[in-house]
């Protein structure tokens, strides 16, 4: 990093860690080896969120951020997300020269291991006490209606999932004008080992929730707030009419954050252009921003799946003046706002909050107020899903018979009755749909990505996970109410073609996969 920022060690860099194991221990070393070479440290004296230290970097001005954390994934894991002085997390050119660092220096210095240095060093800075004070007034610029949110006619659960989040929400609900959330108590504080969860990731949707259900219906609560172990990513579930509760999905949560966001815009600058206004979502998540954008005239991007490419894409448009509203990726992470250019699950949960209590005013359901938006933009339907393989043989032999799928050389035509009508490989590079057959999007040959385009309106995207052992699939059909379609007939269309597409390309049997287990 010396060699890329000259002004390294007056600025610094921030470090937070959340409360996995080692990641404390982790944390004070990351902040040695930078107290060794005479930066300015700023390392948090306790747990913080994630999106503490993105937020911390473009606060104090540091030239980048450490996160030590594995965010959701299994009890065992750790490691760090890497953050420039953009806010944003990393990409090229900065990853391929932290890598090449790595390995001109594979032989840690024996100053390196004092985990103790950063207690004594004048050289440590403890940011948290501004920080706190800066994050929550800085969110209040996304509350629209703090003076009635304390009178709110809902009672909101929170589950923090064993991790770091709920101090900080709480706090956050505080900023907004609510009443605290009833805590899970059983997951509220944080625990490395995630006793009650198998997989300590809401995204999992009710084998991860069952205690905050629980929870919910003993207090007469309606709606569950969930953070993951970092509090990066947020999951909402609502009580129905019929006493069963909704996991929303994070497409769901998206269609509901992009309703929301625009609709508070134009009411705080109701003679601001739309033409100035944007939105973002990865390229696997659903389509429903652009139908929004498209239909009220703001304007939306898609970009590779991950955080460090909406949130570089961000950085470039305000760099045009334009304003960015929301960036989300169905694997329940939103950026609400500009503030943290990272996904941010304390923010999001506060003003999910807000919009659940203004609906709850009016009389409308979360699950009501989307269909509501689906019947104005479209009923974007989507199957998502993923196989669990632990065998990179596997993986790769299985996307190699797709590009050369039944011995002909090239991707497949159809998948079953389904004809494809366009393919787009973001591992070699292949697009048809454009003039040149190269994909506009930058594609990554250490990675499997490809998506299909079917006659039917289909679009399915199959790729690997880049954290964790798994392929996953997405697939999104739209039915537009206005032209008298069905949703139920077409749901059952989107159904029948994914599982053609996990018979003829997955083969689950044939390549020992697992299927994800709710």
């Amino acid at each position: 990093m010396l060699r890329s920022c000259p002004n390294l060690k007056e600025r610094g860099i921030v470090i937070g860690h959340d409360a996995r194991h080692n990641s404390e221990r982790w944390a004070n070393l990351v902040a040695a080896i930078f107290i060794n070479l005479g930066v300015k440290v700023y390392l948090f004296s306790r747990i913080v969120p994630t999106p503490f230290v993105p937020y911390s970097v473009l606060n104090l001005g540091c030239d980048a951020g450490i996160m030590v954390t594995a965010s959701h994934n299994p009890k065992n894991d750790n490691g760090y997300k890497v953050y420039w002085d953009n806010g944003a997390q990393i990409i090229s050119p900065h990853d391929k020269g932290i890598q090449a660092c790595i390995l001109e220096n594979l032989t840690p210095l024996a100053s390196s291991w004092d985990a103790t240095l950063p207690k004594t060093s004048p050289l440590r800075v403890d940011p948290l006490q501004q920080i706190m004070e800066s994050y929550y007034r800085d969110i209040l610029s996304l509350a629209l209606h703090k003076s009635t949110n304390v009178n709110s006619p809902l009672k909101f659960t929170y589950t923090a999932m064993h991790g770091v989040g709920y101090n900080y929400v709480v706090e956050a609900y505080k900023a907004f004008g609510f009443n605290p959330p009833i805590p899970v108590k059983e997951q509220v504080e944080p625990d490395p080992e995630f006793p009650t969860v198998k997989f300590p990731n809401p995204e999992e949707g009710k084998s991860a929730l069952d205690l905050a259900m629980a929870t919910a219906d003993a207090h007469g609560s309606t709606v569950i707030i969930a953070n993951d172990p970092d509090a990066d990513r947020l999951a909402i579930a609502e009580k129905q009419s019929c006493g069963t509760w909704k996991v929303f999905s994070g497409n769901e949560m998206g269609a509901l954050f992009g309703w929301w966001l625009w609709t508070c815009y134009k009411e705080k600058y109701p003679d601001s252009p739309a033409s100035d206004v944007w939105m973002i979502s990865s390229t696997v998540s659903t389509m429903v921003l652009r139908s929004i954008a498209k239909k009220e005239g703001f304007h939306h991007a898609d970009t590779l799946t991950g955080f460090k490419w909406m949130a570089n894409e961000t950085v470039k448009l305000q760099k045009q003046g334009k304003v960015v509203l929301l960036a989300f990726e169905e694997s329940i992470g939103f950026m609400c706002g500009c503030r943290v250019l990272d996904k941010d699950g304390i923010s999001a949960a506060v003003v999910m909050s807000e919009m659940a209590t203004q609906l709850a005013y009016k009389g409308i359901s979360i699950t009501q107020q989307l269909d509501n938006i689906y019947k104005i933009y479209g009923y974007h339907i989507t199957n998502n899903s993923y196989y669990i393989c632990h065998d990179q043989t596997v993986i790769d032999a299985m996307f190699q018979r797709i590009r050369d799928y039944e011995g002909t050389g090239s991707h497949p035509k159809a998948c079953g009755k389904y004809e494809i009508k366009n393919i787009r490989d973001l591992t070699t590079g292949y697009d048809n749909n454009q003039p040149d057959n190269k994909p506009i999007l930058p594609v990554d040959p250490k990675s499997h990505m490809i998506t299909f385009t079917f006659t039917n309106g289909c679009v399915a995207t199959i790729r690997t996970s880049g954290t964790e052992p798994k392929i996953k699939y997405y697939a999104e059909i739209c039915a537009d109410p206005s032209n008298g379609q069905d949703r139920s007939a077409v749901e059952a269309e989107l159904n029948d073609l994914v599982t053609s597409m996990v018979t003829r390309f997955f083969q689950p049997e044939r390549n020992n996969l697992i299927a994800r287990s709710n």
